[in-house]
């Protein structure tokens, strides 16, 4: 989810090939309701990811500094989390 609009995620979606749509939060709305902005005129999306459950229940947020180690420290997070189980 991002804060472009839902034309440009869309073009952004098709030029990198996701085969999944992107969602938009344009007005912020969603970011004001989850605490993660504290203001519609914020320019900047936070780096959050949220795990969710098969039930739709947030089981984890998770917050990153970078988009470009975004996904590595996610991964790296669950897998230290189910070696955690063992």
């Amino acid at each position: 989810m991002s804060f472009d609009s839902p034309e440009d995620n869309a073009k952004f979606a098709a030029k990198n090939d996701f085969p999944f749509p992107l969602l938009s939060d344009s007005d912020r709305s969603l970011a004001l309701a989850l605490g993660l902005v504290d203001s519609a005129d914020t320019w900047w999306a936070p780096r959050v990811t949220f795990i969710i459950s098969p039930e739709g229940h947030i089981d984890e947020v998770i917050e990153t500094d970078s988009v470009r180690t975004q996904a590595s420290e996610i991964l790296a997070a669950k897998i230290n989390g189910l070696s955690d189980q063992d």
